[in-house]
Parts: C-alpha cells; sequence; structure tokens
C-alpha cells in the first residue's frame, strides 16, 4: 500500500513540476481548447440570421468584406444586422466595405445598426443598408474629408537639420513636412480632397435617396446625434440592437430566428481591437474622411 502511495506521490510531484515548468505553454493550450471546443450543442446549431460588427478605425477592410461577402453567398443566412461603432479612417477601405453591403443588400434583407459612433468612413460603409436604426446616444454623419500634415521646419532649424531632395514632377513634394506647403501644392490637394468628397456626398446622396443639392445641410462634416440624423435623413428610425434584431426578423420573415453565436476568439480580438481604437482616436484624430 505504501508502494502504491508512494509512485501515486511521485507522480503528482512530478506533474506539479512539469506545470510549474511550463506553465504559460499549459494556460495558452488550455484557452486554445475551451475557445475551439463548444461548450453546448447550441455552439452546433446553424442560423439563419447573421449579426456582423464593425468597430473601431477603418484601415482594412478585408475581414468585413468577406463576412458579408460570405453572409450574401451562404443560402442558410435570411438576413444581416450590421453592426457600427466606428469614427471613421481611410477612404479606399471604407468605400470596399460599402459597396460589399451594397452586394449584400441587393439579395438580402439587411438593416444597419448605429452602436456607437457610425461617423466619417464609419457612416459612408453604412449607407447601403435597407434600413439605419441607430441608438438614441449614438453620434451619427461627420461626413467630409480632411488631410493633415505638419510643418517641422522650425524645429529642424533650432537643431540644425536640414533635409536634401532629389525628385522629378512639380507635384512630387506635395505633404512634405520640412517646410510650407507652396500655394500650387495646397491646390493640388485640394483638388484630391474636393474629388473624394464630392464621391462620399455623392454616394450618400444616392443611397440615402437625398437631393444632393442640400448636401450642407446632412453632410459638410456635420455631428448629429441620432434625433437629428433622423430628421436630416441620414438615419431611419431609433432603437437599440433589441430593436435593430427584430426589425431584421420582420423584413426576413423567417419562423424560427437564430442568430449566429460569435466566436470567442473573434470577440476577444474585436474587444481587444476596440480598446486600442479608443486610445488611438483620443491621441491621434482621424486622417482622411472626416
Amino acid at each position: 500500500m505504501m508502494e502504491i502511495i508512494k509512485k501515486i506521490g511521485s507522480c503528482l510531484a512530478t506533474g506539479l513540476k512539469f506545470i510549474q515548468a511550463h506553465f504559460k505553454a499549459t494556460v495558452l493550450v488550455v484557452l486554445v481548447l475551451w475557445l475551439i471546443l463548444p461548450s453546448s450543442e447550441e455552439g452546433l446549431k446553424s442560423h439563419n440570421l447573421q449579426k456582423i460588427a464593425l468597430t473601431g478605425p477603418i484601415m482594412d477592410a478585408t475581414s468585413i468584406v468577406e463576412q458579408l461577402d460570405e453572409a450574401r453567398e451562404n443560402k442558410e443566412v435570411k438576413g444581416v444586422l450590421f453592426s457600427i461603432d466606428s469614427p471613421g479612417g481611410a477612404v479606399a477601405p471604407s468605400v470596399e466595405i460599402a459597396y460589399a453591403l451594397k452586394r449584400l443588400s441587393d439579395t438580402k434583407p439587411t438593416v444597419v445598426y448605429a452602436a456607437g459612433i457610425m461617423a466619417s468612413g464609419g457612416y459612408y460603409s453604412g449607407i447601403w443598408g435597407k434600413e439605419i436604426i441607430a441608438n438614441p446616444g449614438s453620434m451619427i454623419g461627420s461626413i467630409g474629408v480632411i488631410m493633415e500634415g505638419a510643418d517641422i521646419s522650425g524645429l529642424m532649424e533650432k537643431v540644425g537639420v536640414k533635409t536634401q531632395v532629389v525628385h522629378a514632377g512639380t507635384y512630387k513634394q506635395v505633404g512634405t513636412f520640412d517646410r510650407p506647403w507652396s500655394a500650387v501644392e495646397r491646390a493640388e490637394l485640394d483638388k484630391v480632397i474636393g474629388g473624394t468628397y464630392n464621391l462620399f456626398v455623392g454616394d450618400v446622396a444616392r443611397a440615402r435617396k437625398l437631393d444632393i443639392n442640400r448636401s450642407s445641410e446632412y453632410a459638410d462634416a456635420h455631428i448629429f446625434t441620432a434625433e437629428q440624423a433622423k430628421k436630416v435623413g441620414l438615419i431611419d428610425s431609433i432603437g437599440v440592437e433589441f430593436d435593430a434584431k427584430k426589425r431584421v426578423e420582420v423584413l426576413t420573415k423567417v419562423q424560427d430566428p437564430e442568430w449566429n453565436k460569435e466566436d470567442p476568439m473573434d470577440k476577444f480580438f474585436k474587444r481587444f481591437a476596440a480598446e486600442g481604437a479608443s486610445l488611438a482616436h483620443m491621441y491621434f484624430p482621424p486622417v482622411t474622411l472626416k
């Protein structure tokens, strides 16, 4: 009996030493298994309605576009809730998301939900939803474009630093930081900013069926509360996510609505990205769409 007890004790001690020596790896393995294995049969159920979330600054559209296109191609998915909480970001990714949503909305009921901030590129991304519902406390709009740059020539002069440049092309140094921009360079940047702004406003007017000649009322970088945004036509109604989901269910007419369950790993990374986005937005103002 004592021999058995000694062997058990030896095994336990060996196991404890292994865990202590490989604690981080052990925790990582347990965490991965917990994340990838469904906790119940509920995780294995198929869904007929899908929620897709866009959170934080828009710098890359790949993941969101893939989700929107997959929902469009999935015959089991009858409708989509596209939840947006974004202050905007780069122009091209915002346009990619907007047109992916348009492809989806052309085939299935799609409700856009403004969960917090739906501004600038964040608003652009959701304009092609069949309906836009905004949280009562959300901020909407900021339809505009901005390009910023620093002039550190004064600082460089103080520390005794000068740049040397060889270039071909009148506008090759547009936006440089080591000297003030010339009038010609500003005019070149104005051309780009103006063209981008016209694209933004034109798409908003078409998607929301608004008069482009009255764009100063709903665009021009105005920021609106949900109630104000409804008055100028940027959203359709006001409600919380519960209401937005119910609206999707009504539009799809599904008899037994079953929403997708968010993957724990995706949820973790989204929260991580959202925290980083809030810090970035605090210290660095939006660069392009505003």
